[in-house]
Protein backbone atom coordinates (compact mmCIF):
# COMPACT_ATOMS: atom_id res chain seq x y z
CA UNK A 1 0.00 0.00 0.00
CA UNK A 2 2.74 2.62 1.12
CA UNK A 3 4.67 2.16 -2.01
CA UNK A 4 2.04 3.03 -4.49
CA UNK A 5 0.70 5.82 -2.52
CA UNK A 6 3.88 7.47 -1.87
CA UNK A 7 4.96 6.81 -5.62
CA UNK A 8 1.30 8.64 -6.66
CA UNK A 9 2.29 11.97 -4.07
CA UNK A 10 5.94 11.50 -5.15
CA UNK A 11 6.18 15.42 -6.45
CA UNK A 12 3.73 16.75 -3.73
CA UNK A 13 6.17 14.92 -0.99
CA UNK A 14 9.23 16.13 -2.28
CA UNK A 15 8.14 19.55 -2.25
CA UNK A 16 6.81 19.24 1.33
CA UNK A 17 10.23 17.66 2.60
CA UNK A 18 12.03 20.66 0.85
CA UNK A 19 13.57 21.84 4.18
CA UNK A 20 13.74 20.46 7.89
CA UNK A 21 10.90 21.07 9.74
CA UNK A 22 11.11 21.03 14.06
CA UNK A 23 13.51 17.53 13.60
CA UNK A 24 16.12 19.55 12.78
CA UNK A 25 17.24 19.66 16.63
CA UNK A 26 17.78 15.81 16.93
CA UNK A 27 20.08 15.72 13.80
CA UNK A 28 22.38 18.55 14.86
CA UNK A 29 22.50 16.27 18.39
CA UNK A 30 23.22 13.06 15.61
CA UNK A 31 25.62 14.65 14.01
CA UNK A 32 27.81 16.28 16.56
CA UNK A 33 31.55 15.40 17.11
CA UNK A 34 30.93 13.74 13.90
CA UNK A 35 33.75 14.13 11.08
CA UNK A 36 33.39 14.81 7.58
CA UNK A 37 33.69 12.21 5.74
CA UNK A 38 31.73 10.05 7.04
CA UNK A 39 29.15 7.32 5.91
CA UNK A 40 24.69 6.50 6.51
CA UNK A 41 22.58 4.57 6.17
CA UNK A 42 19.68 6.72 5.20
CA UNK A 43 16.19 3.68 5.75
CA UNK A 44 13.25 5.41 3.97
CA UNK A 45 15.10 7.74 2.53
CA UNK A 46 12.30 8.80 0.26
CA UNK A 47 13.47 11.64 -2.66
CA UNK A 48 16.52 13.04 -0.51
CA UNK A 49 15.32 16.06 0.85
CA UNK A 50 15.97 16.84 3.35
CA UNK A 51 18.29 14.85 5.05
CA UNK A 52 20.96 13.71 2.61
CA UNK A 53 20.82 16.64 0.80
CA UNK A 54 22.09 18.37 4.20
CA UNK A 55 24.20 15.18 5.02
CA UNK A 56 25.88 15.18 1.19
CA UNK A 57 26.11 19.14 1.35
CA UNK A 58 28.60 18.51 4.55
CA UNK A 59 30.75 16.30 2.91
CA UNK A 60 29.13 12.95 4.22
CA UNK A 61 28.82 9.81 1.93
CA UNK A 62 25.26 8.55 1.96
CA UNK A 63 23.60 5.14 1.06
CA UNK A 64 19.71 5.49 1.19
CA UNK A 65 16.96 2.94 0.75
CA UNK A 66 13.71 3.50 -0.08
CA UNK A 67 10.82 0.97 -1.65
CA UNK A 68 9.29 4.00 -3.93
CA UNK A 69 10.98 3.99 -6.75
CA UNK A 70 9.69 7.43 -8.36
CA UNK A 71 11.24 8.79 -5.20
CA UNK A 72 14.47 7.42 -5.66
CA UNK A 73 14.36 8.71 -9.20
CA UNK A 74 13.92 11.92 -7.80
CA UNK A 75 17.07 11.16 -5.35
CA UNK A 76 19.13 9.79 -8.00
CA UNK A 77 18.49 13.02 -10.35
CA UNK A 78 19.21 15.41 -7.80
CA UNK A 79 21.98 13.51 -5.76
CA UNK A 80 23.95 11.55 -7.56
CA UNK A 81 27.05 11.20 -5.45
CA UNK A 82 24.99 9.17 -3.24
CA UNK A 83 24.17 5.52 -3.19
CA UNK A 84 20.11 4.78 -3.80
CA UNK A 85 18.40 1.26 -3.42
CA UNK A 86 15.28 0.02 -3.98
CA UNK A 87 14.26 -2.42 -1.40
CA UNK A 88 11.81 -2.96 1.35
CA UNK A 89 12.99 -2.38 4.78
CA UNK A 90 11.55 -5.34 5.92
CA UNK A 91 14.15 -7.12 3.83
CA UNK A 92 17.21 -5.35 3.21
CA UNK A 93 20.46 -6.01 4.63
CA UNK A 94 23.25 -3.63 5.05
CA UNK A 95 26.28 -4.95 3.19
CA UNK A 96 28.43 -2.16 4.41
CA UNK A 97 29.43 -0.64 7.78
CA UNK A 98 28.54 2.72 8.36
CA UNK A 99 28.99 5.59 11.00
CA UNK A 100 25.61 6.08 11.30
CA UNK A 101 22.01 5.19 10.65
CA UNK A 102 18.74 7.51 9.89
CA UNK A 103 15.41 5.73 9.93
CA UNK A 104 13.34 8.99 10.18
CA UNK A 105 9.22 9.22 9.76
CA UNK A 106 9.31 5.50 7.86
CA UNK A 107 9.43 2.62 10.70
CA UNK A 108 5.48 3.28 11.62
CA UNK A 109 4.65 2.52 7.70
CA UNK A 110 5.75 -1.14 8.32
CA UNK A 111 3.82 -4.04 10.63
CA UNK A 112 5.16 -3.73 14.41
CA UNK A 113 6.34 -7.23 14.36
CA UNK A 114 9.28 -6.14 11.86
CA UNK A 115 10.48 -3.65 13.81
CA UNK A 116 13.25 -5.06 16.22
CA UNK A 117 14.08 -7.11 13.26
CA UNK A 118 15.38 -3.97 11.19
CA UNK A 119 16.83 -2.10 14.56
CA UNK A 120 18.60 -5.25 14.93
CA UNK A 121 20.09 -5.22 11.33
CA UNK A 122 20.93 -1.28 12.08
CA UNK A 123 22.54 -1.77 14.73
CA UNK A 124 24.73 -4.65 13.16
CA UNK A 125 26.01 -2.37 10.54
CA UNK A 126 27.13 0.48 13.18
CA UNK A 127 30.58 0.03 14.60
CA UNK A 128 30.87 1.09 18.47
CA UNK A 129 30.17 4.72 18.75
CA UNK A 130 27.91 4.55 15.44
CA UNK A 131 24.42 6.33 16.02
CA UNK A 132 21.11 6.24 15.23
CA UNK A 133 18.18 8.61 14.66
CA UNK A 134 15.25 7.59 14.80
CA UNK A 135 11.37 8.62 14.66
CA UNK A 136 8.40 6.11 16.00
CA UNK A 137 4.34 6.44 17.11
CA UNK A 138 3.52 7.93 20.09
CA UNK A 139 1.38 5.64 21.37
CA UNK A 140 0.03 2.15 21.58
CA UNK A 141 -2.89 1.66 19.21
CA UNK A 142 -3.25 -1.11 17.11
CA UNK A 143 -2.39 -0.76 13.19
CA UNK A 144 -4.53 1.83 11.20
CA UNK A 145 -4.76 3.81 7.90
CA UNK A 146 -5.04 7.43 7.31
CA UNK A 147 -4.69 9.58 4.72
CA UNK A 148 -2.08 12.14 3.28
CA UNK A 149 -2.30 14.23 -0.19
CA UNK A 150 -5.38 12.15 -0.75
CA UNK A 151 -3.92 8.70 -0.87
CA UNK A 152 -4.12 5.88 2.19
CA UNK A 153 -1.16 5.03 4.32
CA UNK A 154 -0.40 2.13 6.47
CA UNK A 155 0.69 3.19 10.18
CA UNK A 156 2.20 0.87 12.99
CA UNK A 157 4.76 1.26 16.18
CA UNK A 158 5.34 -0.06 19.29
CA UNK A 159 4.99 2.43 22.28
CA UNK A 160 8.09 4.19 22.91
CA UNK A 161 8.92 2.58 25.65
CA UNK A 162 8.82 -0.80 23.90
CA UNK A 163 11.23 0.73 21.35
CA UNK A 164 13.75 2.44 23.73
CA UNK A 165 13.66 -0.84 25.77
CA UNK A 166 14.61 -2.53 22.11
CA UNK A 167 17.17 -0.73 21.47
CA UNK A 168 18.72 -1.04 24.74
CA UNK A 169 18.97 -4.57 24.19
CA UNK A 170 20.58 -4.04 20.87
CA UNK A 171 23.74 -1.86 22.89
CA UNK A 172 22.44 1.30 22.25
CA UNK A 173 22.36 4.38 24.70
CA UNK A 174 19.94 7.18 24.70
CA UNK A 175 21.33 10.50 23.60
CA UNK A 176 17.80 12.19 23.23
CA UNK A 177 14.39 10.05 23.76
CA UNK A 178 11.06 12.59 23.52
CA UNK A 179 8.08 13.52 22.22
CA UNK A 180 8.56 15.48 19.22
CA UNK A 181 4.82 15.62 19.38
CA UNK A 182 2.64 13.97 21.80
CA UNK A 183 -0.78 12.23 21.22
CA UNK A 184 -3.97 14.36 20.58
CA UNK A 185 -7.34 12.91 21.72
CA UNK A 186 -8.20 13.52 18.05
CA UNK A 187 -6.48 11.38 15.06
CA UNK A 188 -2.84 12.38 15.92
CA UNK A 189 -1.54 9.41 17.59
CA UNK A 190 1.56 10.99 18.45
CA UNK A 191 5.63 10.95 17.56
CA UNK A 192 8.12 10.21 19.54
CA UNK A 193 12.31 10.80 18.28
CA UNK A 194 15.63 8.65 19.52
CA UNK A 195 18.94 9.83 18.92
CA UNK A 196 21.01 6.69 20.40
CA UNK A 197 24.67 5.77 20.54
CA UNK A 198 25.72 2.45 20.18
CA UNK A 199 27.93 1.40 23.34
Amino acid sequence: MNRLSYNQIATAWDEARATFGPEWKYFDTFLEGIPAPSSFLDLGCGSGRPIAEHLLSLGHQVTGVDQAERLLALARGRFPSGRWIEARLEEYEPDERYDGVICWDALFHIPRETHEGILARAAGCLDPGGRLVLSVGGSEHPAFTDTMFGETFFYDSHPPERVVEILGSLGFEMLVAEFLNPPTAGRDKGRFAIVAQKA
